[in-house]
């Protein structure tokens, strides 16, 4: 378990901020491929959202979540940063997730300073992957590596549905409804994530979503778009 210091309180706090969409870590301008979906025509309603959200959640959701999970528990943030970028096939992803890794690196040292953070700061000026940044963050928050990779898989889905609601004109309501039917596979989700990063580095699950890193290059090639990616 994470040994860092605070309360069990404190961490709960701590870990709210960090999961609130709020959070200025740059989430809100990136639809986690929900925007090239729609337009395949692939989510239509709240049912297709669902699915998309869960197909994510058990396989680039996995990843991420393993992966700050695995750094909050305090392995090499260097070499989990080349792990995540062995598991990011999509140049396009691998190019948003050091965006979002940097744009956390800059919050999470304002909001939460760490000599952890900045080494992986200096070391990767451009920026590491946002799940190592996200774990190293809860670390330095106090939080446990179970509570980084629930923070991983909520992000995976949530951001998802909040991009769903602003395409399609979707219900928010019926949006959170599925967030809210998703909490058993979040839980699962979390869950293994957590158990992997225990076991080292090479036990890190590397699930993947081919559909999702081809559409990712597609995307990224579109002149117009709403979402960054």
């Amino acid at each position: 378990m994470n040994d860092r210091p605070g309360s069990a309180e404190s961490s709960r706090a701590a870990l709210l901020i960090l999961a609130d969409g709020r959070f200025p870590a740059g989430g809100h301008a990136h639809s986690g491929g929900v925007e090239a979906a729609v337009k395949a025509g692939r989510i239509r309603d709240a049912a297709g959202l669902g699915a998309f959200c869960h197909g994510r959640l058990h396989t680039s959701g996995l990843t991420a979540a393993a992966l700050a999970a695995a750094a909050a528990a305090g392995l090499d943030a260097l070499a989990l940063d080349a792990a995540a970028d062995a598991r990011t096939a999509s140049p396009a992803l691998r190019t948003t997730a050091r965006r979002l890794g940097r744009q956390l690196m800059r919050a999470a040292r304002a909001v939460w300073p760490s000599p952890e953070l900045d080494a992986l700061a200096a070391a990767r000026p451009k920026g590491a992957h946002q799940p190592v940044v996200l774990g190293l963050t809860a670390r330095a928050a106090g939080l446990t590596e179970r509570d980084a990779a629930y923070c991983a898989v909520y992000e995976t889905v949530s951001g998802s549905a909040s991009a769903a609601v602003r395409l399609l004109g979707l219900d928010p309501f019926e949006a959170t409804g599925v967030l809210a039917s998703l909490a058993p596979a979040m839980d699962q989700v979390a869950d293994r994530a957590t158990a992997a990063a225990r076991k080292g580095i090479d036990e890190l699950p590397a699930a993947s979503a081919p559909l999702l890193d081809i559409t990712a290059e597609q995307h990224a090639a579109w002149p117009v778009r709403l979402f960054a990616s």
